[in-house]
């Protein structure tokens, strides 16, 4: 019946909109069987399996040190061998994680070169609960029961995080996560005393595990999965098309600009991938990749071959090859190249070599297919050429290269094939890299494309005069630039709004517990004044008044009139509640301010090598085999480490040690009279 269709018509909008509100703070389906998810499980697997070996090799040390006996001793030392080389095979698997780039690449890309995506750091569930709610009864005087809602929403949000989508939804949940933790941090972490919560965050690169009872490792953990998401998203883009490549070089100007972010406000972090060296690094090859895109956005709708144009283009390919040799360069330093994968820094000098023989086949192309004619502007090409070279050999000029322009051509081509050999040959000597297909398909490619403009004109001696190709001057018309992304600072609702307001009641205060003051009015005269923004705090008191005779002070907060509570009130809401008062009165809540002489904040994280001692004193005490059941809200239990609470505050250490198809790519349509062959 029409009113059966009306029933069922509205249990399904309710339906829909009650999983739209649990869903709110979801995260991807971490069991989900996609390429992501299961390079995701593998990583935390291999970081759970590289935290046991650590705990062996503490516990080992440990006792060689206490033992005197020399043949416990050698079975000690055993065990540290065999630690040590579980850790290295562990770690090597690790590396091949990051280098599995083919995971992160669009479904939709056939032949483009691979960009690299950084892998999410992971992350230990944590739970608020406990906590939270005895610090809401110490410090805040209320009932810790009356929040299980706004922290079981607190910890749904972290949960979220720890598996966010690979698009907008994930970053503006990470950014939601982001940014409530300065107002988590202002409520419930004092520079006083410790939570009892620890924060345990695994290296992205080594695996080992890193714990802080500050928040400090977290708000820098989630700026990096923010950078990672970024990178993430460039590289899953469809570099076929000019809006994947327009989002492709967004992503990634935006990847480097939050890990400049990061580098910059946070320059203590204990973890070795969020150390000043790393990030330097990584700032640079994601501005290496969104110059990489650059080049393809301009080389995507067809190059002409003109003469000018060729020579631009032999800049901009120059440019690319420039930056990825920086970035090669920096890899290759101490201590950076102690922890980044042999897969990414073969793959930047790879691709150095591959675009400079991109620049020298361009301005080959230039010099044979465009001789100098009587028509032509002998000015205007001679100041485009001598602009190109860094330099010209002694005797020579740029005329004297125009007017010679076949032995020159000869030159720059042989310089690319030997550019593009040395690409294919550093691409052989990496094991990762090896796996890419398409990409040895691309190189093989373009060597034989160079080498076929070699062979085009063999009919005289082009040896004769032979030069060495000069230099190609780098330029580029759009350079790529760190960009902030708006993300990072997104709106977001205080849970614990119902404290109060955050300028008053937050952990940097103390008051004194709430106080119940009976006041009447005298002839309409309540005998004090209120002034101030939410809180509203008692002024002009006269001290013959009732009020002050039952305790009321200058400087109070007026935390309730009544049953109302009246924390987010201003004075005109406060004073409607207490105009119409009668004879017998009211009372009213408040607190008052108290002089808080804070200790220094205690030291949470240091950045130390010595893996062994820093780490068995927090994080390898915690039998990871113990699982507590959940719940869907909020679970009763205690922190998994709250025994920190019960060992009197001390300083806790951190540690740390030192990721085809047809040929159809952009560079297809190059030189219309020369198209990549397939």
């Amino acid at each position: 019946s029409d009113y059966n269709l009306m029933i069922l018509c509205i249990d399904i909008h309710l339906l829909y909109n009650t999983e739209y509100v649990l869903n709110i703070f979801q995260g991807c389906n971490p069991f989900a069987q996609t390429g992501r998810s299961k390079l995701q499980n593998q990583r935390a697997s291999l970081n759970q399996q590289i935290i046991k070996q650590m705990r062996l090799r503490a516990g080992a040390e440990n006792l060689l040190k206490a033992s005197s006996n020399n043949k416990v001793k050698e079975m000690v030392l055993l065990e540290l061998s065999y630690c040590n080389s579980n850790l290295q095979l562990l770690m090597g698997q690790l590396e091949g994680l990051n280098s599995s780039v083919e995971v992160y690449q669009s479904s939709q890309e056939t032949a483009n070169i691979p960009l690299i995506a950084l892998g999410l750091k992971e992350t230990k569930e944590v739970d608020f609960s406990a906590p939270f709610k005895d610090y809401i009864l110490e410090h805040y005087n209320e009932d810790g029961r009356n929040y299980e809602e706004e922290i079981a929403d607190l910890m749904d949000l972290r949960q979220a995080c720890r598996t966010p989508s690979r698009n907008e939804e994930g970053l503006e949940l990470l950014a939601k996560y982001f940014s409530h933790l300065p107002l988590i941090e202002n409520r419930f972490f004092s520079p006083s005393r410790q939570t009892g919560i620890f924060f345990t965050w695994y290296d992205s690169f080594t695996g080992v595990p890193v714990c802080q009872q500050n928040l400090s490792l977290e708000k820098a953990s989630v700026l990096f999965n923010m950078a990672a998401l970024y990178s993430q998203i460039g590289t899953r883009c469809d570099r076929q098309t000019m809006g994947g490549l327009e989002e492709a070089i967004s992503s990634f100007q935006k990847a480097a600009g939050t890990l400049h972010y990061l580098k910059e406000t946070f320059t203590h972090t204990p973890s070795y991938d969020m150390s000043p060296a790393m990030l330097t690094m990584l700032i640079r090859m994601m501005i290496a990749q969104a110059q990489e895109c650059i080049f393809e956005r301009t080389a995507l709708p067809g190059i002409r071959n003109d003469f000018f144009t060729l020579l631009k283009m032999a800049q901009e390919a120059a440019k690319v090859s420039e930056i990825y040799d920086h970035v090669h360069q920096y890899m290759i330093q101490t201590p950076i190249k102690d922890n980044v994968p042999l897969f990414w820094s073969t793959m930047a000098q790879v691709k150095t070599n591959h675009y400079r023989a991109v620049a020298h086949y361009f301005v080959s192309s230039a010099l044979l297919d465009h001789q100098l004619g009587a028509r032509d502007d002998e000015d205007q090409q001679e100041k485009s050429l001598s602009q190109v070279y860094d330099h010209i050999p002694e005797g020579r000029s740029a005329l004297d290269i125009l007017r010679k322009e076949r032995n020159e051509s000869k030159a720059h081509i042989r310089r690319a094939i030997l550019c593009h050999e040395e690409a294919l040959r550093v691409y052989s000597l990496c094991l990762h890299l090896n796996k890419l297909e398409a990409l040895q398909d691309i190189l093989r490619a373009s060597l034989q494309r160079s080498v076929e403009k070699s062979s085009e004109d063999n009919n005289e001696d082009e040896f004769t005069d032979y030069m060495e190709a000069p230099d190609i001057i780098s330029k580029t018309e759009h350079k790529a630039e760190m960009d902030i992304a708006v993300t990072t600072k997104v709106k977001v609702i205080d849970f614990f709004q119902r404290l109060g307001p955050l300028s008053v009641f937050s952990a940097k205060q103390q008051w004194t517990e709430p106080r119940t003051i009976h006041v009447s009015p005298e002839d309409r005269d309540l005998g004090f004044t209120l002034k101030g923004e939410p809180p509203v705090q008692v002024v002009s008191l006269d001290p013959l008044c009732a009020a002050a005779a039952e305790g009321l002070k200058e400087g109070d907060y007026i935390i309730a009139v009544g049953d109302t509570a009246c924390k987010w009130m201003g004075v005109g809401d406060v004073m409607r509640l207490l105009k119409d008062v009668d004879e017998q009165g009211i009372d009213i809540q408040v607190v008052s301010m108290m002089d808080s002489n804070s200790a220094m904040p205690t030291k949470s994280a240091t950045f130390c090598g010595n893996l062994p001692k820093t780490y068995s004193m927090i994080c390898l005490a915690h039998d990871e085999t113990e699982k507590h059941p959940k719940t869907n809200k909020v679970s009763k239990k205690s922190s998994f480490l709250s025994w920190g609470i019960k060992n009197k505050l001390k300083s806790v250490s951190t540690l740390s040690l030192p990721t085809f198809g047809v040929l159809s790519s952009p560079l297809q349509c190059l030189l219309t009279h020369s198209a990549l062959p397939h």
